[in-house]
């Protein structure tokens, strides 16, 4: 379906209609335009820094939580600093071509490039907590050891991997660019790197499961902002609301999920396909549940991360469709994950569990925030903390959203 609206030959209308049309939308506009109605898709007047997934607030709440010993942000900060992506010895290990075939086989560069991401926004986060230099530095060597190399991504899970990889960057490097004291004097390299190499091969989504395209929306927002492209801003967030209303059902959807127009899925058949052969379609239900919750949860993931980054942007998705299919996947994945028992109609009585360490984000936002009862998430959230690393782009969430208020 193209973008441009079809355009009809008209009158040319008198000019005083034409003043009264242009006033009735400046006003339409401007309604629009106040708290809570305006555009939830739409980049803001002016980018917010450090701004992709977690603020400079809530950056500031952790840092005094685990300087006062606090839980459970000590811990959660004990275990970051623990493992191996927060390594002061860390030699990165950049390629200029990384090349990922189906489930990273073969695997040329795509663990030691998500790797090296992941250790560069922990390094970020140890700096803003500890205000130790090394840390900082050490972020540093690692973005600019793969801005000077990289060139392209290539083979059958290039747009999935340069999503993953693609959305740790920019949170590492919003945190150095607007809080570290010292030089970064190659973020131009960084930016270039992001801009030409990673927009590129996530910006136009993809047709595959619905956790990839969700996964590469994550990397363009947050690439977005980093770059301050409200172009690319826009576009993300629009296939975004376009893709989470088709990944994740609501009975207010109609008898079938909503689909992408782009993938044609213009039958019933098509559609119970395409939900991994499930034909009994209930709210909380992803495209995703009856392959694995794992993956599965990269989608929520993703969604709650894209959701976090809006609203410290000024734009909150969470009190739109996005935060009640969100509240409904976390519902509905963490009552199997608790171990409440399969229904035969669901997955045919049996799922593959392992949603991994994701909920802390939308739990967060909807419970705390928003005070909506969420208790199975709760009970998964509480039970899983500290909440590590998937070690592909999700990682120390109980630290930067554990009850984090700001």
């Amino acid at each position: 379906m193209s973008d441009t609206p079809t355009r009809h030959c008209r009158r040319r209308r008198p000019a005083f209609l034409a003043t009264v049309a242009a006033a009735t939308a400046a006003l339409v506009g401007t309604l629009l335009s106040g708290p809570g109605a305006h555009r939830a898709d739409a980049a803001p007047a002016a980018f917010v820094h450090p701004g992709v997934t977690v603020s400079r607030g809530q950056l500031d709440f952790v840092r005094t939580q685990v300087l006062a010993g606090a839980q459970p942000w000590k811990g959660a900060y004990d275990q970051m600093t623990a493992s191996k992506y927060a390594s002061l010895t860390r030699t990165p290990a950049p390629r200029a071509t990384v090349e990922c075939g189906s489930y990273s086989n073969p695997n040329y560069g795509c663990t030691d490039e998500r790797e090296d991401a992941i250790a560069a926004y922990t390094d970020a986060l140890a700096w803003y907590i500890t205000r130790d230099d090394r840390y900082a530095k050490k972020s540093i060597e690692l973005m600019d050891a793969w801005s000077a190399v990289i060139k392209s991504h290539t083979n059958s899970n290039a747009p999935l991997q340069t999503g993953w990889a693609g959305s740790s960057w920019p949170k590492a490097a919003e945190i150095i660019k607007y809080t570290y004291t010292g030089t970064w004097a190659n973020s131009g390299r960084f930016a270039s790197m992001l801009r030409d190499v990673y927009l590129p091969e996530v910006i136009n989504g993809s047709n595959s499961n619905g956790n990839w395209e969700l996964s590469m929306m994550e990397a363009a927002v947050g690439i977005s902002v980093f770059l301050e492209d409200k172009t690319s801003y826009d576009k993300a967030m629009a296939r975004f609301r376009t893709r989470t209303a088709a990944y994740v059902y609501l009975s207010t959807d109609g008898a079938v999920p909503k689909t992408v127009p782009s993938q044609n899925l213009d039958t019933t058949a098509k559609i119970v396909s395409y939900w991994q052969g499930q034909s009994t379609f209930v709210t909380g239900l992803t495209q995703e549940t009856c392959r694995d919750l794992t993956h599965t949860g990269y989608g929520i993931s993703a969604i709650s991360h894209i959701a976090e980054t809006s609203r410290i942007q000024g734009q909150d998705l969470y009190g739109t469709d996005v935060g009640e299919r969100l509240r409904q996947a976390l519902g509905f994945q963490a009552k199997y994950q608790l171990g409440t028992a399969v229904p035969g109609w669901l997955c045919g009585g049996s799922l593959n569990l392992g949603l991994g360490p994701v909920t802390e984000v939308g739990y967060n936002a909807l419970h705390n925030r928003l005070g909506i009862a969420m208790t199975n998430t709760q009970a998964l959230t509480q039970q899983n903390r500290p909440a590590g690393s998937n070690n592909l782009f999700v990682a120390w969430e109980t630290l930067t959203h554990g009850d984090n208020p700001a």
